[in-house]
């Protein structure tokens, strides 16, 4: 892994749940190592238990057993932000007050943290909507609030969800576009969770593929692809081809066992 160091460490994870029907298994025995300051996307057909393991990364649920290291350089900032698919930001607060939520709750004086959330609602090119409210943005400009005010909490490491999952084809491009802009200068260790191929090549350093239910690790895929990128041209490139076409040839086979199992249920 060309890290210096690794900001993630999970071992052995595994997940079990108990309904009412007894234990199902939603992931077993994960291990990754992630590098500081790498784009870490993880692809895997349906109920694979990739938000799962996103959300023990988050600490909003435990893993049953195995190990999670995060590195933390300093105690004052957050271990974590994480955006999700659904829009997140408070309907009562302008565009600017969203984005600096998670700094005032750390105590920043207000000046800083308006200068912060400003840098952020810049990069995201959301300046003349600052003291704007959610209702008078678009879905799209929404989830831009929402990367920008985790980027602006400063997290040692960045969650994200499937965060254009629900968006449209071109303003699911453009936010591409603005994350990997905003990644390119803050360099943060980012996990991306995501169903699209194309967006995971198109974002990220590595590629989780996870097998059918219950989660584990298929493989990890390099992307060698070079940087900085233009979602657009990339695309046209032979090594993107190659590299989709490899990956779907290995999703493929899990995806197929989902199927499979879902007809002999029925």
């Amino acid at each position: 892994m060309p890290y210096d160091s690794t900001s993630i460490v999970l071992r052995h994870i595994g997940k079990v749940f108990v309904n009412a029907r007894g234990q199902v298994t939603a992931l077993t025995d994960i291990n990754i190592s992630i590098g500081d300051g790498e784009f870490f996307s993880i692809v895997g057909p349906s109920g694979c238990g990739k938000t799962t393991l996103l959300r023990i990364l988050a600490g909003l649920d435990t893993a049953t057993n195995g190990t999670v290291t995060i590195k933390v350089t300093t105690d004052d900032r957050p271990i974590n932000s994480m955006v999700f698919q659904e829009q997140s930001i408070f309907p009562w607060l302008t565009v600017i007050d969203n984005v600096a939520y998670g700094l005032k709750l750390r105590g920043v004086s207000k000046k800083e943290r308006y200068q912060i959330a400003e840098k952020y609602i810049r990069m995201i090119g959301l300046t003349k909507f600052a003291k704007a409210y959610p209702h008078q943005l678009s879905g799209g400009m929404k989830q831009r609030v929402s990367v920008a005010r985790a980027f602006a909490n400063d997290p040692e490491i960045l969650l994200m969800d499937e965060p254009f999952g629900a968006l449209d084809e071109q303003n699911r491009i453009l936010l591409q576009q603005e994350l990997l802009r905003i990644w390119d200068v803050s360099k943060k260790t980012t996990v991306f969770i995501t169903h699209s191929i194309d967006e995971a090549l198109c974002l990220s350093d590595r590629i989780l593929i996870m097998t059918a239910h219950p989660g584990t690790v298929k493989s990890i895929v390099n992307v060698d692809l070079p940087r900085p990128r233009d979602i657009a041209a990339i695309r046209t490139t032979m090594r993107y081809n190659e590299l989709f076409q490899s990956i779907w040839l290995t999703l493929r086979e899990e995806v197929l066992k989902v199927k499979d199992r879902e007809c002999a249920d029925s």
